[in-house]
């Protein structure tokens, strides 16, 4: 194999580099070149097509023109100890192997399928704290290392956990009070091989089951780690109480936050690209009696449906949603509690209306997800930018549709019905416990009756209930006590099929996703005579169901009796009629 500098390769088009590797000649480029201009192809796949060079080679020449080294690993042995430098988590995740270790000078060389995997040496970085250097090999060869040495080897965690409890060197952070807690010695155990792989660790178990969030938390006689899927939180090994500050310290450096501060709360995020995929984590730091409370918010763009065909909207449901974001102004309300999906249910909207006809601002707290074509902005109450700030700039932007993330006051509110009454759909977001109930809300905060009829064009309340997994569900018969918490007796539902999950030993207890329950109320001329006349939420939650308005409960049982979701979630979720 030709042995020519990185340097004399790096920047160079292609068919330059493989020439001076010797793997083809002048003539040979020019005719793919000239192929090239009528088949769209890349060069190195027209030169493999021609026979001329085969894709090792083109991966060789890939890697110089990157300014990477390309190895040879055919027959290469890994020592153990630089097989333990990185966890069986990382080597599969980012498909990479170790190859070099120095821990004296936190130096790792890391083996690549790729050379355009270069994001995962950067996450390299971030986690482990080390410098990192990447070569490019053949990707059979990465392949069968990770098979050879990390295949045998299932989740570290609790080895790890049960190693680290009896280590010698965390022994000045056991002595050590909550109130007498040793910076220095805190910072070194942060910093720490096997402290970096338990982050490691537990970040990518929790981004494999599809966690949405991450909590690091301090009690008085232990430290849990616990994470939440489909909304129910579970609890990973526990590490032993003393390492609580190395790992809290851990996770500021990763976010770049200040360590020695113990006393305020601090804010931050982690980017990280794990199978290809973008991962943002927003880390909170909290301070409590026992310690720092740390939860990390994991924001994966490739989990997420931005779509309204897919967010559980039932066809009707859709045909009236799509109807409502339609209007050429007015605004349209998505209200439910924290945690109900309300955020990718507008997401969904906006990606639908998201054309070049049409100007879309934003107005987010955080902006959890940058979307292609929309003007996003975050605020910052720190510096004074507040949604109402926001929103008055908006106006002289000329838009289409603006997002107001939430109706939180007032003159919020008010900005929102100017920006419709001037001929703009305004979508927003409130925290009630029903469609109905948002208008008596909306009034509270001040807002007269007349605006509200003039402005608002429906209200969308939802709630988030775990689906079934549908490879372990097993149809069975409810009793009767189960029935009377929905309202329904055994000859209410003669003909109908229940499911429940037929194992809970699996990650998620026998579910896999959430499904979204949807009610959604149109204005009509008779609802807005009865908002100025302040009537009460009854009076308009009865109306609205003669019209025609299925209750979050009725789309729950539906989905009860689709097989997509079972009892106990749907009562948990909603509530009874009335």
């Amino acid at each position: 194999m030709p042995t020519l500098p990185v340097s004399e390769l790096k920047g160079r088009k292609l068919g330059r580099v493989l020439t001076k590797l010797g793997y083809c000649t002048r003539e040979q480029v020019h005719e793919a070149l000239a192929i090239q201009k009528t088949k769209k192809d890349k060069i190195g796949k027209i030169l493999i097509d021609l026979g001329y060079v085969n894709e090792t080679q083109v991966s060789e020449a890939l890697a110089g023109q990157a300014g990477m080294e390309y190895r040879d690993l055919e027959g290469f042995e890994i020592p153990e100890e630089v097989v333990d430098a990185i966890p069986a988590e990382n080597a599969n995740a980012y498909g990479i192997v170790p190859i070099e270790y120095e821990p004296s000078r936190k130096f790792l060389r890391v083996a690549l399928k790729s050379h355009a995997n270069f994001q995962a040496v950067d996450d390299l970085r971030l986690l482990m704290g080390f410098t990192v250097e990447a070569v490019v090999a053949d990707p059979a060869a990465v392949d069968a290392l990770i098979e050879k040495h990390y295949a045998s080897r299932s989740s570290a965690m609790t080895d790890l956990v049960s190693g680290m409890a009896s280590d010698e060197k965390f022994a000045s952070l056991a002595q050590a009070g909550d109130q007498s807690i040793d910076l220095d010695a805190v910072l070194e155990a942060a910093d720490d091989n096997q402290i970096v792989k338990l982050i490691n660790l537990v970040l990518l178990q929790a981004i494999k089951d599809r966690a949405s969030d991450i909590h690091f938390e301090p009690f008085e006689h232990e430290f849990k780690m616990r994470y939440r899927i489909d909304g129910v939180l579970y609890e990973m090994v526990p590490p032993p109480k003393h390492l609580g500050p190395a790992i809290t310290s851990r996770v500021k450096v990763m976010a770049n936050l200040d360590i020695a501060e113990r006393r305020l709360p601090q804010d931050g995020r982690i980017e990280l690209t794990v199978g290809g995929n973008p991962i943002d984590l927003r880390v909170a730091i909290l301070p409590t009696i026992y310690g720092e409370s740390c939860v990390m918010r994991v924001l994966d763009r490739s989990n997420v449906e931005l779509s309204l065909d897919r967010v559980g909207l039932r066809e009707d449901d859709l045909e009236t949603f799509g109807r409502l974001i339609r209007k050429p102004n007015g605004i349209v309300v998505v209200t439910g509690p924290t945690g109900s999906g309300k955020t990718t249910t507008l997401y969904a909207a906006l990606a639908r209306l998201n054309d070049i006809e049409t100007k879309i601002l934003t107005a987010e707290d955080p902006v959890e997800y940058d979307i292609d074509g929309l003007c996003q902005c975050q605020v910052n109450p720190d510096m004074g930018l507040t949604f109402a700030k926001l929103l008055r700039s908006f106006l002289r932007q000329d838009p289409d549709v603006i997002l107001v993330g939430e109706i939180r006051d007032l003159e919020t509110a008010s900005i929102a019905v100017q920006a419709s009454l001037t001929g703009h759909l305004v979508l927003s977001t409130l925290h009630t416990n029903d469609a109905p109930s948002s208008i008596i809300r909306l009034v509270d905060l001040g807002l007269e009756p007349f605006l509200l009829t003039a402005t608002i064009e429906g209200v969308v309340a939802q709630r988030l209930v775990r689906r079934l997994d549908p490879t372990i569900k097993e149809a069975y018969t409810p009793s009767e006590e189960e029935l009377l918490e929905l309202g329904l007796r055994p000859e209410d539902v003669s003909g109908r099929q229940f499911y429940r999950p037929s194992r809970t030993d699996r990650v998620g207890g026998g579910y896999k996703g959430r499904l979204a329950l949807y009610e959604i109320m149109e204005m009509d001329d008779d609802m807005r005579e009865l908002v100025m006349k302040e009537a009460s939420t009854s009076v308009l939650r009865d109306h609205a169901r003669r019209r025609g308005m299925r209750s979050l409960r009725e789309s729950g049982m539906l989905a009860i009796y689709d097989g997509l979701t079972t009892i106990d979630e749907v009562v948990r979720e909603t509530l009874g009629e009335e």
